[in-house]
Parts: C-alpha cells; structure tokens; sequence
C-alpha cells in the first residue's frame, strides 16, 4: 500500500473533532508567517490606521452622520465592517498561493482530515481580525471614539463583526480554489468587496443615497453590520434607523446572511478543495 493510500484511509477515519484539531495545526501554520514574514503583519494593522485617521481628519469635516452623533463615533462602526470584511481575503489569496506553489499536493499524502486546510485558513483569518479590531479600537479611542453601552454589549458587537468575517473568509476560500494565481484572488476580491463597502452606511449616512442605490444600501449586509456595530457600540440610537426590516433589526439580518453563507459556501469550498486536490 502507497504513502497516499494510507494516507486516504486514515483521512477517512478523522471524524469533525479529528477535523477540527487537524485545523488548528494548519492556521497554526498560517500564523508562523507573522514570524517569518512581519510584513504581514505591519499591512494588517497599519491599514486600518490608516483608514481610521483618513475619514477621521480628512473626509470627517465634510460629513454630517445627520442625527446628531460625532462624526467619528458614527465612522469607527463602518471601518469596523470594512476593515474585517477585507481581512477576510487573506483565505483566498493564502490558498490560491498554496495552490500555485504546491504545498496543497503535500498536504494529500499527510493523514489529515480533507477539510482542515480550509478550517486552518478561515481560522488564521479570525487571529489577523482580532489583532486588527484591537489596534482600530485603541486608535479611535485616541481620536474620540467611545463605547457607550455595557461590556456585553460591546462584546456583542465585536463577536458580530468576527462572525460576518469568518462567513466572507469561506466565500473567499470557494474564490481561492476557483482562481489560478494570488494576483487573480486580489483583484476579484477587490471587484466584489469595495461596492458591498463603499456602497454601504459605512462612511456616509443612508440619506446621501437615493432611488434603486438606496435600496441597495438599506439591504447591504454590510450596512446591516455596521448599523448593528453601531447600535451594540452605543454610537447610534435604534430610533433613528430608517424604516426597513433590515435596519431595524441589523444584528438578526447580519446573523441571518452569517448562516447562509455558511450554509452554502463550507460544503462548495470543501467539495471544491476535494476535486483540486484529487486531481
């Protein structure tokens, strides 16, 4: 019997604990590249710096959130959902990379349960959130951004921001295995994130849109996290959301597109993990 028939069998023998241990071994790969190539690290969390102070000291004076509210506490919610949304793309690219240099080639002959590399990469993907989350917080704490709800509340809406990112980061692992290099992953990401955020409440209030764009805006997953981000923050008052199901009820909307994505993009992802590594 060969290596990889071996190693077949004892895949098939992993059950989901097996799975989800073999997981961590593989984003405990994912994450020794903060180690070994910090730059990495320095994009993760020099970017969303960047954008905070951007909008805060640039675009702030322009804006008027409308009902009220800082500017900057009204903005800090939508860097919160783009930044998380983006950082999910580190899936995509990781395992287009991993495609194209032939490292998923060696994971098949390993007796490692099928699913893992993508339950490590999803997972790693959560670890570079968490660190960027931390270092947005503490910057727009810096320029006067407050929570003003309790801690459950505000860890409420910090865990909500980390479930919608970990659902994308599985979307991004179905684009990762369809693409053929790490310069095709970015710029399809780039196409289809930058319209769900820039075309959201993130950065300017719902009455700046209109017409068909402002039914798109108020149905925006994305407009839906960041009002729910918003709302958990204390940023915002739930009175003054406008008059859509989804924006009165942000956080069950956000969970409600959470699930289906999950629902249909894990199985995708994994069946097309299956046929790229079978081949």
């Amino acid at each position: 019997m060969s290596t990889t028939e071996k190693a077949s069998l004892a895949r098939a023998g992993r059950g989901p604990l097996g799975a989800l241990e073999d997981g961590w071994v593989v984003a405990q790969r994912n994450l020794v590249k903060i180690k070994r190539v910090p730059e990495v690290l320095v994009f993760v969390l020099i970017s969303p710096i960047m954008f905070v102070l951007l909008f805060a000291f640039v675009f702030g004076g322009a804006i008027d959130p409308g009902d009220g509210s800082n500017y900057r506490e009204f903005l800090i919610g939508g860097i919160f959902a783009q930044t998380v949304v983006f950082g999910a793309t580190f899936t995509g690219a990781g395992l287009a990379e991993d495609m194209q240099k032939g490292i998923i080639d060696r994971f098949r002959s390993l007796p490692m349960s099928p699913s893992a590399v993508l339950v490590g990469r999803t997972t790693s993907d959560v670890v570079y959130n968490v660190l960027s989350l931390i270092i947005m917080a503490l910057t727009g704490l810096l320029i006067g951004w407050r929570v003003r709800e309790g801690v459950l509340d505000m860890l409420a809406g910090f865990g909500l921001l980390l479930l919608f990112a970990y659902a994308v980061s599985w979307v991004m692992a179905y684009v990762g295995l369809l693409v053929p290099s790490v310069e095709v992953i970015n710029n399809a990401s780039f196409i289809v994130i930058m319209p769900l955020t820039f075309v959201s409440n993130a950065f300017v209030p719902l009455e700046s849109f209109s017409g068909v764009l402002r039914q798109f805006v108020l149905w925006n997953p994305v407009s839906a996290l960041t009002q729910a981000s918003r709302e958990l923050f204390g940023n915002t008052s739930p009175a003054s959301a406008p008059d859509a199901w989804s924006m009165q009820h942000p956080a069950l909307y956000t969970l409600l597109w959470v699930v289906l994505i999950l629902v249909v993009f894990v199985p995708l992802s994994v069946n097309r993990y299956r046929r790229a590594t079978s081949r």
